[in-house]
């Protein structure tokens, strides 16, 4: 390691300053909510009440995702598995702590305070897995000093653009399509269109896989398969809404998953499965019921949204990666585009239909709580009606379905364009030459940032030559988020 990127003083020094604050903010303004205040409970409190037991095992799920499920997947490169996890596991880190602060400031604060329970870290998972899926766009290219400062400043833009959206514009977007997977691609590709190599788009020696790599990135998948329905539906409302979130999803990572099997083996030449194939596109359908994921869509369309999800996200990794590294200056590493952004503009449309075509025939009076902005507003004699049916029924703002699909369109493009200038500035900020980026001849390289074990194995022998089948499955590696 050369001078440039020694991390001896760069990370201590970031990382002591960023503590120092994150310190004196939570001891000047975080305190604990109603629930996980002491003084609050009397004999008149029924522990079992208490919103721990509602909001926790959907906190466990998502933090397995988060650690393992995005740690494993990440650590498909040969040379890289190491890094892939073990940054992964910082940033995350750092990332939950920020957001619970940031996001605490538009959400949580009241009387001078961020009140602080588990739905505060269950919202601040959702905005670490933000970073993570843009972490993906630059993975092996970036050190650990600038995964820090992408995640410091990702946090506040997508904070304050999921605020703006939910406030102003306000939309239904329960299992986090727009702001979740759109913002994070676009976020991503802003990044890395910035820190844009040219050298690598020839390929990189180090790029590729092993047995027992792709064999640990799989492992990431299933555990990102397995608990995607608690992510899709953790924040929807509970009951009927909740249960159709689990349903659509699992049956939309269903279809997803035989499909790309299938594609797999089709386009393959000699008819065999990649593993790269397995390890990302079998998530697409998780992606693409999100937006739609808790309205009554039936079983069939959630179905059909995994399939043409991941017909989607196979053909842009086959075909619209390339394109995009070798036109338009975008070496989307993992693919994230693919997996988030293609099957999230899916999502989003198939989302807007729903809406249009929802009737009261169909969801009965419970459609002016899944679709709240379209309740009649304060002073109709209709939502009078309406909350004797529904009690506790909240005012909205009379939308018609047109209106809002309008709305979701509008939010959609608000997003992209918020994310997308977010990270072209961040990928400004961390291409300063103080954040030890690696040189393109250290990319995809543990040893770069790390001690490695005797065991570890030499690039040298990669200066074999190799033969063709072998050279086609090194540009398989690159789409694993």
């Amino acid at each position: 390691m050369n001078a440039s990127t020694s991390l001896k003083v760069r990370l201590p020094v970031l990382v002591l300053v960023l503590e120092v604050v994150i310190l004196a903010l939570y001891a000047v303004f975080v305190t604990y909510d109603d629930n996980a205040n002491a003084r609050l409970q009397n004999n008149e409190t029924n522990p079992m009440e208490n919103s721990l037991y509602r909001d926790y095992p959907y906190f466990a799920d998502v933090q397995v995702m988060i650690f393992i499920g995005f740690g494993c997947l990440l650590a498909f490169f040969r040379f890289y598995g190491f890094s892939g996890m073990v940054f992964n596991f910082l940033t995350a880190t750092f990332a939950i702590q920020w957001a619970i602060l940031i996001q605490g400031f538009f959400q949580f604060y009241y009387d001078g305070k961020i009140h602080l329970g588990v739905i505060n870290l269950l919202n601040a998972e959702f905005a670490c897995a933000v970073v993570l899926i843009s972490f993906g766009a630059v993975l092996g290219k970036t050190s650990p000093v600038q995964l820090l400062v992408m995640a410091l400043l990702e946090i506040p833009v997508f904070s304050v653009t999921e605020w703006a959206v939910l406030k102003y514009i306000r939309i239904n977007d329960a299992g986090g399509t727009i702001l979740i997977h759109l913002f994070a691609c676009y976020f991503g590709l802003g990044v890395t269109f910035v820190l844009y190599r040219p050298s690598l788009n020839q390929g990189h020696v180090k790029e590729i896989t092993s047995y027992p790599s792709d064999i640990l990135s799989v492992m990431g998948t299933l555990f990102l398969w397995v608990f995607w329905p608690s992510f899709n539906s953790a924040l929807t409302f509970k009951g009927d809404d909740q249960h159709r979130a689990i349903l659509h999803t699992f049956i939309g990572l269903s279809s997803s998953t035989l499909t790309a099997f299938a594609l797999s083996a089709v386009f393959n030449k000699r008819g065999k499965l990649t593993m790269a194939d397995i390890q990302n596109v079998t998530l697409a359908g998780g992606v693409t019921v999100g937006a739609s994921v808790d309205m009554m869509i039936s079983p069939a369309a959630a179905y059909a949204l995994g399939i043409m999800g991941c017909t989607a996200c196979y053909f842009g990794y086959r075909y619209l990666t390339p394109f995009l590294a070798r036109r338009m200056r975008i070496q989307d590493q993992c693919g994230i585009h693919n997996l988030h952004g293609l099957t999230g503009l899916i999502s989003s449309t198939a989302g807007i239909c729903a809406i249009l075509l929802a009737t009261e025939e169909t969801y009965g009076p419970s459609m002016y709580q899944i679709f709240s902005h379209r309740a009649p507003p304060e002073g109709d004699p209709k939502l009078l009606e309406l909350q004797k049916l529904i009690p506790g029924l909240k005012p909205g703002l009379g939308r018609t379905a047109e209106e809002q699909a309008l709305h979701q369109l509008a939010a959609v493009f608000c997003t992209i364009a918020a994310s997308t200038v977010g990270g072209l500035l961040t990928g400004l900020v961390i291409k300063l030459p103080f954040m030890a980026s690696p040189s393109d001849k250290d990319c995809f390289d543990d040893e770069l940032f790390f001690d490695v074990p005797s065991d570890f194995e030499s690039v040298e022998m990669l200066k074999t030559p190799i033969n063709c089948d072998e050279k086609g499955q090194i540009n398989t590696a690159n789409t694993k988020v």
